[in-house]
């Protein structure tokens, strides 16, 4: 009698996942495999003998010595440089345009993006391919457009305004009245406005931050190789390699498997590159019609005006709180502003547990280019309102800042913020700070101040790796993630190596080509949690093999079988790395990774503390010291995660004191769009800055920290100057005339006990 085998059932089970959708962190239910105790481990944190080490970086020297290939430096022979025609106008309806003038430049092509109406300034409206930049230049200017200029409005205020100029067409705006589209509310308002009738204290106020630029230092850009055929190859500045094919495939008319992109270096991001763009779709049409490669990198001025922008926002905040600092009621208004785009903001009262809450939210439309994610998109402005708000609740109060934090903090992560805040106030020498905010002798006046924040971040399973060990003993990890210059060169080696007890330099990689193995963008801090998981599966898996392979020779158990120190050891035998790859078949041996659930986490916290100087007189602001504490359940590489924190700190330095889209609300324009005067941190306003990993964290999985530390350190700054001065500032960035106009004011919070 036949016997018929019985299909194993694969015991599921549904998780929660963060994935990001052009950079912006969005949580989704998932159904994975429950592998219960079977399966890879990372171990116990501190019992690594690669990871969790200060690792040196495997692209350093290629970036230090200029070996490093970016988009830029990609030129394909016969390549045509591209430049983009911008509308000068705030809003303005194309009449027509004539592109003669330019296709009678030497050499040069011109396309037209078909657009009827241009809604903001700098947005695109032509591009032109040409032998040289020059070239390229003068087909730009020979382009003749009649404009119809129309009316704009670019300031908030003046955009709620009732007969204000309409920024969207009707067709665009299903709910929006007087430029305001209403989004959503959360809690009651009779509760929360009757919890604040029995508050001991109440601070309202209001808190703006500007439009921030992400200000990359390798602009947008991408570089279109068809020369006619049934194939290209797309060379692109991109957080996901896998965001290029099906875009330029359906600009060029070719099938997605028929187009490669290629992602070696790339100069920043933060979530402003995804998929080709404007720029890229207007490079493939030029392409097409020349059928030769063509680069199209934006220039400075095109990356202002419509790559994109951090939104701004308005929020208006009404707190109570109890003499022993707890949080009794809160009403919220938060504007989003976010250009001709919806903007991004996290909702009050962010992380803290207020008794009875209520919030309104809403995106504001001005006539300005769209945002896009930008690191922790959204969270910055909310936690920087918040946070200033506890600040000034804990003044009124004549409380510590630390103290109504702890107080007040969601739980159950309250465990992780109070050593946080405790580990960094020691570190920044909380005991010197101002007992009453503004008390410090003399015209120049230093302060500390505090702030904390979370992030989800987590994996997802968007990543598939390929680990190759062949006979001669070379070991190879492949996968088609684009490593941003965030160290994910680095770890997909460590991985490995550790798996083998080999070193880093032993084990070559491979990524940022869309043919080498599926994979997700980089958005949201998911890619190292999405894809170390994944590489150490497919590392796992090949040992496993390995070991199927080695343990008869070595006459030893497959469970007794250790990779350690550059050797393969059981049974009482040791072979070296290369003598036990003699062992495998001339192929060697390939094994897929994917990601497992088990291996990543999610849901970090951080505390930022700084230190300022303030001078009175000048109204110039100091940083002198930052702190960060982070945890981050296993930490890769300590190198690359303290650079990380420290990068976070650097960009919320520039959002608190320097950065911010300065626009003409006569013109429409915006007045900025250049290096010289928009202002980002340099070398000279670099603060001592200390970076802490929290080690107390124990959690055995890999989550993603590019994001949290940006967060807390903009609050921190703003109640630095806060604590050194006696006056908030209550918008950003604090520049010398608002610490100017604001010390000016007879209502600082020396003379009256409250803030401004």
């Amino acid at each position: 009698m036949q016997q018929t085998t019985q299909p194993t059932t694969r015991k599921m089970k549904k998780i929660k996942v963060t994935r990001q959708v052009n950079g912006i962190d969005t949580e989704v239910e998932i159904e994975v495999e429950d592998t219960g105790e079977a399966g890879p481990k990372w171990g116990p944190n501190d019992k690594h003998a690669i990871l969790n080490k200060p690792l040196k970086r495997v692209d350093g020297p290629l970036k230090v010595t200029g070996v490093a290939k970016y988009t830029y430096d990609v030129r394909p022979k016969g390549m045509l440089f591209g430049r983009i025609l911008r509308s000068p106008h705030a809003r303005a309806k194309v009449k027509s345009i004539d592109l003669s003038g330019a296709k009678a430049v030497a050499g040069a092509f011109a396309v037209e993006h078909t657009i009827k109406e241009a809604l903001h300034e700098g947005a695109p409206i032509a591009a032109v391919a040409a032998p040289t930049p020059e070239l390229a230049e003068d087909a730009l200017r020979a382009i003749k457009v009649e404009w119809e200029a129309t009316d704009f409005v670019v300031r908030p205020e003046d955009a709620m305004k009732p007969g204000a100029p309409k920024v969207l067409p009707d067709s665009e705006k299903p709910r929006i009245k007087d430029n305001v589209r209403f989004e959503n509310t959360a809690g009651e308002r009779d509760k929360a406005e009757e919890a604040l009738k029995g508050a001991d204290v109440i601070v309202e106020a209001e808190y703006r931050t500007p439009m921030q630029h992400h200000v990359c230092l390798e602009t947008h850009g991408i570089t279109v190789d068809y020369r006619g055929g049934d194939e290209a190859t797309v060379y692109a500045s991109t957080q996901g390699t896998h965001t290029i094919p099906g875009d330029a495939a359906k600009a060029l008319g070719l099938g997605q498997s028929k187009v490669l992109s290629v992602v070696e270096h790339m100069g920043g991001g933060f979530g402003a590159k995804f998929g080709i763009g404007v720029e890229g779709q207007l490079a493939c049409k030029l392409s097409k019609e020349a059928k030769v490669p063509v680069r199209m990198m934006l220039t400075r001025a095109d990356e202002f005006l419509f790559a994109g922008n951090r939104s701004g926002s308005w929020q208006k905040l009404k707190a109570g709180a109890k003499k022993d600092g707890t949080l009794v009621g809160m009403v919220a208004t938060q504007h989003r502003l976010g250009g001709i785009g919806n903007g991004n903001q996290a909702g009050q009262p962010y992380i803290y547990t207020v008794a009875a809450s209520f919030r309104e939210m809403s995106a504001i439309h001005t006539n300005e280019d769209a945002s896009r994610a930008f690191r922790a998109p959204g969270h910055p402005q909310a936690s920087y309102a918040i946070e200033s708000l506890i600040d000034d609740i804990a003044h009124k109060l004549g409380m510590d800042p630390i103290e109504i934090r702890k107080k007040n903090l969601i739980k159950p992560d309250d465990a992780a913020y109070h050593r946080q805040l405790d580990r960094g106030a020691k570190e920044i020498g909380w005991e010197r700070r101002n007992k009453v905010a503004g008390q410090a002798k003399g015209s120049v006046k230093r302060g500390i101040g505090c702030a904390v924040g979370q992030w989800g971040g987590g994996g997802n399973k968007q990543c598939e790796v390929t680990v190759n060990v062949a006979k001669d003993g070379a070991v190879n990890v492949r996968c088609g993630s684009q490593d941003l210059g965030t160290g994910t060169r680095t770890y997909m080696r460590a991985i490995v190596a550790e798996e083998f007890g080999l070193q880093p330099e032993q084990v070559t990689q491979e990524l940022g080509r869309s043919n080498l193995g599926r994979a997700g963008g980089s958005g949201g801090s998911t890619t190292a949690a999405s894809l170390a998981p994944a590489v150490k599966d497919g590392a796992h898996n090949a040992r496993v093999k390995f070991i199927e392979r080695v343990a008869p020779i070595l006459g030893a158990k497959p469970e007794d079988v250790m990779f350690a120190n550059g050797n393969v050891t059981g049974g009482g035998k040791s072979l070296t790395w290369k003598q036990a790859c003699a062992t495998l078949p001339a192929a060697g041996l390939s094994e897929k990774g994917i990601w497992q659930f088990n291996l990543a986490g999610r849901g970090v916290h951080g505390a930022c503390f700084a230190e300022v100087e303030v001078d009175t007189e000048t109204g110039h602001v100091k940083p002198i010291k930052m702190v960060h504490v982070q945890d981050v359940g296993l930490p890769l590489s300590r190198t690359t995660l303290e650079s990380q924190i420290n990068g976070g700190m650097i960009q919320s330095l520039g959002q608190a004191l320097y950065e911010g889209r300065v626009m003409d609300p006569d013109l429409g324009v915006m007045l900025n769009p250049n290096m010289e005067d928009y202002k980002i941190p340099g070398c000279l306003e670099m603060p001592e800055m200390v970076p802490i990993i929290d080690d107390e964290d124990k959690r055995e999985a890999v989550i993603g920290v590019a994001e949290p530390a940006v967060i807390p350190a903009v609050g921190a700054l703003a109640n630095a100057v806060f604590n050194a001065i006696g006056v908030r500032i209550h918008e950003l960035p604090i520049t010398p005339d608002k610490v100017l106009m604001a010390l000016a004011k007879p209502t600082s919070a020396t003379k009256e006990g409250s803030p401004s």
